[in-house]
């Protein structure tokens, strides 16, 4: 017997849709004709043991007992899915051959693997196991999987990533929190202080944006534009770039803070003579966007349709579990496997009929085109989240998931369209003395431009920018025909004055973007230089429950679109030491959680120095007090002792 464990029912259902009928459902199970059986977990059947597991004083919080660090790590069923496990016990005791169907990611390989581990299964029978990638819950998809399957030893490095994650979580969460509840109480407050190596530093971010918007001045600028004409009279605008002698009078980023300089600049270029120096026109292409992962297709819904990342997960979850309509969603890849490129032409013409919307007013997609987002070597474990080969009902969706469907739909499409194509000019000239610049851009080709060329797109990409652009402005005004050394007239100058701004706070859009490309905020220079750009912190599957969590313990709140710290949140970042509310710490980790699933780092590796950090971090916490908690009360009835004594504080982990 095949027992194929899936990590929840609705994949079991799915592969065992695609397996010989009649089938014969039981306990916890499908049983197919040719005896053959599907079974599946519950999400994570097991769970990290908690303190008083390992040691029964360690049930009562005391600073002496910390750091708890276990020497020989213990799982425990979760109480709520026990008969699931006891489920598959029996049926692995029975099976000849395994198969791993856990979600194509590393908590998902992971999530089965502990369960084998878990059951016993040894020797030949755990060398056997097979691993089934499944991406699409539609028939045609699971049967294609089911001819792709590969060992499951190959997916170690990954499983193990996930195994060094999860104590490393444990270990920094359930002690760092310990131990700032207890002096928290120290100095009246009440409530539990939840420490976790990603929660905290993604709070930290929201603190310091908050805090540089409190302490932010505004300063007036000055800008000076020039009005100028051609001999047959043709107008447009350039702007002024201020020389090296100028720079007394300019701020860091290079904006003139002296009035009295720009109105010098006003007063010398009206009713004068200027010349053309240099005219530099560039034909130049844009190619299509890659298709989404979650992280980017959070971001880009966030921005359009005001949807939170947890709203855009729920949503996809939806597409792809119920309706079908959409490939595996919590993926971290923009990227496709080129064997999939065989099936373009169908998925374009499930996209045709059931969203017909899309290429109104367009020319239909080259199925035969292949952009670059088939790239073998940029695809492991899952892909691009991209439609499915079946067609939607678009009515049988409700207003979000036809939103998402949508928008994935549409950022497939572009991959079969040619570049947008586009010419833009840089004319330099030169006034009694003063360097001034414009720029224009004229499309040749929309390309697969046309497919994102409505008004609604052009609304919605006009509310995410900022107003009062010069550079854009001047970029859409229409230059006559110039030659290097032209004369033109030059009119009354303008006088612009503008004010610096605060910085914005986070929203969804950009706390997402800023979890992604975390390499922005990272302090150290050193630990920058190792990071890539693409480093993010947490995960495509983790990352909407960890904001969502940082909402639900009260120490994030929100006004209108912008996300702001609490009180609580504010006052536990100001009681930690910085290295525990910056990013460079899980940075690091998640780069060398990504090394060990690349077969280029050792879990002891990574484990050990995380042990000797972690006795430093509890020392220093032992050393002071959280005085920024002073007098700050805990959220009501979220923190209660009882509540977290024993199995929540194992949620701050997270």
């Amino acid at each position: 017997m095949i027992l194929y464990i899936a990590e929840k029912p609705s994949l079991g259902r799915a592969i065992a849709d695609v397996l010989p009928k009649p089938h014969k459902k039981g306990d916890g199970h499908i049983m197919a004709a040719n005896g053959d059986c599907v079974s599946w977990c519950i999400g994570h059947l097991l769970e990290q043991a908690e303190p008083d597991s390992y040691d029964a004083e360690y049930k009562s919080w005391k600073f002496e007992h910390l750091p708890i660090i276990p020497e020989k790590w213990k799982m425990k069923a979760k109480p709520k899915t026990r008969s699931q496990l006891t489920v598959l016990r029996g049926l692995v005791k029975k099976a000849s051959h395994l198969v791993n169907a856990g979600d194509p990611d590393r908590e998902g390989q992971l999530l089965v693997d502990e369960v084998i581990a878990h059951l016993g299964v040894k020797g030949e029978k755990l060398n056997n196991t097979q691993r089934l990638l499944i991406s699409d819950l539609n028939p045609q998809a699971v049967k294609r999987a089911l001819g792709q399957m590969r060992s499951n030893r190959e997916f170690i490095p990954l499983s193990t990533s996930a195994l060094a994650r999860s104590r490393a979580d444990w270990l920094y969460g359930m002690n760092m929190t310990r131990a700032y509840t207890l002096q928290g109480r120290k100095v009246g407050y009440q409530g539990v202080l939840s420490v976790g190596r990603v929660q905290t530093p993604l709070l930290g971010l929201v603190v310091r944006r908050d805090e540089e918007i409190a302490n932010f001045v505004s300063k007036p600028f000055y800008e000076v534009l020039a009005n100028l004409t051609t001999e047959q009279n043709e107008a447009f605008k350039a702007k002024w770039q201020p020389s090296e002698a100028c720079q007394p009078y300019m701020d860091e980023e290079g904006r003139v803070l002296a009035k009295g300089l720009a109105q010098n600049v006003v007063g010398r270029i009206t009713d004068k003579a200027a010349k053309v120096t240099q005219v530099i026109a560039k034909d130049k292409q844009q190619n299509a966007p890659l298709p989404y992962s979650l992280s980017s297709l959070q971001i880009d819904a966030a921005k359009r349709y005001g949807m939170s990342a947890k709203e855009v997960l729920d949503t996809c979850q939806s597409l792809y579990e119920r309706h079908k309509l959409i490939t595996y969603p919590r993926s971290d890849s923009r990227y496709l496997p080129v064997e999939q490129f065989s099936q373009a032409s169908q998925v374009i013409k499930a996209v045709s009929s059931g969203a017909a919307e899309l290429l109104d007013k367009c020319e239909l997609p080259d199925a035969k085109r292949k952009s670059k987002a088939w790239n073998d070597s940029k695809v492991d474990a899952h892909h691009a989240i991209i439609p499915t080969e079946k067609t939607a009902n678009l009515t049988a969706l409700n207003v979000r998931e036809k939103q998402i469907y949508l928008q994935v739909a549409r950022q497939y499409l572009a991959q079969f369209y040619p570049p947008y194509l586009y010419s833009e000019t840089e004319v330099q000239i030169l006034i009694e003395g003063g360097l001034f610049k414009t720029k224009a851009k004229q499309e040749r080709a929309l390309g697969w431009k046309q497919l994102f060329n409505r008004n609604s797109e052009k609304s919605a990409a006009k509310a995410n920018t900022k107003d009062g652009n010069d550079e854009d402005e001047l970029a859409k005004q229409n230059l006559p025909s110039l030659k290097k050394g032209q004369v033109l007239a030059s009119g009354q100058g303008e006088l612009i004055e503008k004010n610096t701004q605060a910085p914005k706070h986070f929203t969804d859009a950009t706390l997402l973007s800023a979890m992604t490309g975390i390499n922005r905020y990272v302090t150290d220079p050193e630990v920058r230089k190792i990071l890539k750009d693409t480093d993010g912190i947490g995960t495509e599957a983790t990352r909407a429950g960890i904001i969502e969590l940082l909402f639900k313990r009260s120490f994030l709140s929100r006004q209108g679109k912008s996300i702001v710290a609490t009180d609580v949140g504010s006052g536990l970042i100001n009681s930690l030491p910085l290295s525990a509310t910056t990013p460079d710490m899980t940075a690091l980790w998640e780069s060398n959680l990504d090394a060990i699933s690349r077969k280029e780092a050792k879990y002891a590796h990574f484990m050990m120095p995380l042990v000797d950090s972690l006795k430093g971090l509890i020392t220093q916490a032992g050393a002071q007090l959280p005085t920024s908690l002073q007098g700050v009360k805990a959220p009501a009835s979220k923190f209660k002792k009882r509540r977290y004594s024993k199995k929540k504080t194992t949620r701050a982990a997270k």
